[in-house]
């Protein structure tokens, strides 16, 4: 704890405060406030405080821990990302942590948000890759009547903000699987194509990790905390649950069907090698005959009775160009050319 209490003697940067706003518990906007202005919003009995960062310093962190009695292992973990997500109780309060993603060039960039909730507060910090939560919060201000309800409604819109931004990685990856479809189909192998085919497969492998433990999260929230989740909320965070169910549904069946389409394109090459073997192989063959039959007059044998004969030479020529055609046609009928 010696780099917390270190870091409280340095000013916060206020560039990491995206947005710190005081709301009536009627759920009417107050207005924007500053992080010292916290403690003098608070004093009032019917507001609460909802506060977004983005990758915020530890100055700022001690700073929020002081004007909201946060505990130090959550404030701790918030300091550090790469944490799995969870849900976490103290006292009367929760710190939840949710892993995000983003589709940046192609790629599935991931990042991770840190929330604390409290009857009066809620923050959100954002790390690595993440879109801004000021859709989330806009759409919960347009609602009154649901923010009302306390900080918990913001939990809600942030997290079906979340779990709405992974759906459309997933129909982007099948749209683009889709178009891939005629290089797995090609008759030779495209190191490009499996190479983005297993890049694929690995970035849906991680959306999976890090949508799945979600469910259990949000699940909590359904179930559980009855002192900071009215019942009147628990329908909307059952609506989260099936979004984030639908997401691991499609998840694994992009999955499957990005195995399967790896498995066609090895299984499509295989089977054009083994055509193009069969090919050499009848080739082979017919040059085989003819081999054969000539090297008989390299041995240097004096007696072979049709030396002495003017049509020897010729006879032997139809002879091999019977074999060879006989090959042929049979290789032919069995579909090796």
């Amino acid at each position: 704890m010696t780099d917390i209490t270190a870091a409280a003697q340095n000013p916060p940067d206020p560039g990491m405060v995206v947005n710190c706003v005081a709301y009536r518990t009627n759920g009417t906007r107050l207005r924007d406030i500053t992080i010292d202005d916290i403690s003098e919003i608070l004093k009032e009995p019917d507001t609460f405080v909802w506060v977004g960062l983005h990758e915020p310093d530890d100055s700022l962190l001690v700073k929020l821990q002081e004007e909201f009695c946060l505990h130090d292992l959550a404030v701790e973990d918030a300091q550090q990302a790469h944490q799995r997500t969870k849900v976490e109780t103290y006292g009367d309060s929760l710190f939840i942590v949710v892993q995000t993603a983003q589709l940046i060039s192609g790629h599935i960039a991931f990042g991770e948000t840190h929330i604390f909730l409290g009857k009066r507060y809620l923050i959100t910090v954002r790390h690595g890759a993440s879109l801004s939560y000021k859709p989330a919060r806009r759409s919960c201000e347009k609602t009154p009547e649901l923010l009302a309800l306390g900080p918990s409604y913001g939990l809600y819109g942030v997290l079906d903000f979340i779990v709405d931004n992974l759906l459309p990685i997933v129909r982007e990856f099948r749209e683009e699987l889709q178009e891939l479809e005629q290089d797995i189909f090609a008759d030779t192998l495209n190191r490009d194509t499996v190479r983005r085919l297993y890049d694929m497969q690995r970035d849906l492998m991680t959306l999976r990790l890090a949508a799945a433990p979600m469910q259990d999260v949000i699940n909590q929230l359904v179930r559980l905390h009855p002192e900071l989740i009215p019942d009147d909320l628990r329908v909307y965070f059952r609506d989260v649950y099936d979004h984030v169910f639908r997401v691991n549904e499609s998840v694994s069946a992009m999955r499957e069907m990005l195995t399967a389409a790896i498995n066609v394109n090895l299984a499509l090459v295989t089977f054009g090698q083994n055509e193009v073997m069969k090919k050499l192989a009848g080739w082979a063959a017919m040059l085989a005959a003819p081999t054969l039959i000539t090297s008989w007059y390299g041995m240097n044998f004096t007696h072979m009775p049709e030396l002495s004969q003017p049509w020897a030479y010729p006879a032997i020529m139809g002879i091999v160009a019977c074999v060879v055609g006989t090959i042929y046609v049979w290789l032919k009928r069995a579909k090796w050319f």
